[in-house]
C-alpha cells in the first residue's frame, strides 16, 4: 500500500483547485447562502478537543439553525443523550464545522468557524419548543461558508427511496447494546423507545 505523507504529494495527484471551488466561499452569509440554510432542518456539528473529534447530529422541524446576522449563527441544543461530547469540546477549543443536508436537493452547505455555548434566558426562551427551551445554545460565528459539490449526494442517491436498505434488515438500538453488554434487555428498551422519545423530544 502506498500512502501520501505530504502536500505536495497530493497536490501532484490532485492538480490545482478549480476556479468555481475559489470563488463560492465567502466569510459570511449571502443571500443565497441563508436561503439554503433557512431551508435545511438537519445539520451535523464537528467539533475537536483534547480526547480527539466528535461528529453530531442535530436536527428541528423546518429550520434546524438561528441565523442573526450575516455572521453568527444559533443551534439550540435539544435534549440527547447528555454526553455533551460536542459541548465539552466547544469549551475548550471552539473550532467547528457544519454540514446542511436539504431533503431532496444534492447541494450541501458547509460552515467552518468559531463556537461558544450561552445560557442567556432570553436567548433560550427565544428557541422554545413546545413550551420547552434548549438547556443551552451553540453560537457559532462563521469563518468561512461555501455550498458542497453535489456529485456524493447523487453517487449515494441520498433522496432516491428505490436505492434505500431495507430497514428491517438493520440491528435495533437494544440489539447493538444487547451486543456490548450481554444481559442488556434490548427487547424492553426498543419496544418503550418510541414513546420514550416521543415525551422527550424537548
Amino acid at each position: 500500500m502506498t500512502i501520501l505523507k505530504t502536500v505536495a504529494e497530493l497536490e501532484a495527484i490532485y492538480g490545482e483547485t478549480s476556479e468555481a471551488s475559489l470563488i463560492k466561499v465567502s466569510d459570511c452569509l449571502t443571500q443565497g447562502y441563508r436561503k439554503m440554510m433557512e431551508a435545511s432542518p438537519f445539520v451535523v456539528l464537528a467539533t475537536s478537543g483534547p480526547e480527539g473529534l466528535d461528529c453530531s447530529p442535530r436536527g428541528d422541524p423546518g429550520q434546524v439553525i438561528t441565523v442573526k446576522d450575516e455572521r453568527t449563527l444559533i443551534l439550540p441544543d435539544r435534549r440527547g443523550n447528555n454526553r455533551i461530547d460536542s459541548l465539552r469540546n466547544i469549551v475548550r477549543d471552539g473550532r467547528v464545522a457544519l454540514l446542511f443536508l436539504i431533503p431532496g436537493s444534492n447541494s450541501t452547505l458547509r460552515v467552518n468557524g468559531r463556537a461558544e455555548i450561552s445560557v442567556d434566558a432570553d436567548l433560550l426562551a427565544s428557541l422554545s419548543m413546545e413550551g420547552k427551551p434548549p438547556r443551552s445554545a451553540i453560537v457559532i460565528t462563521i469563518g468561512e461558508i461555501y455550498f458542497q459539490c453535489a456529485r456524493a449526494l447523487m453517487r449515494a442517491q441520498l433522496w432516491n427511496r428505490a436505492a434505500w436498505p431495507d430497514l428491517a434488515e438493520l440491528p435495533t438500538a437494544g440489539s447493538l447494546m444487547r451486543e456490548l453488554k450481554q444481559d442488556f434487555d434490548s427487547q424492553t428498551y426498543d419496544r418503550e423507545w418510541p414513546e420514550r422519545a416521543k415525551a422527550s423530544m424537548w
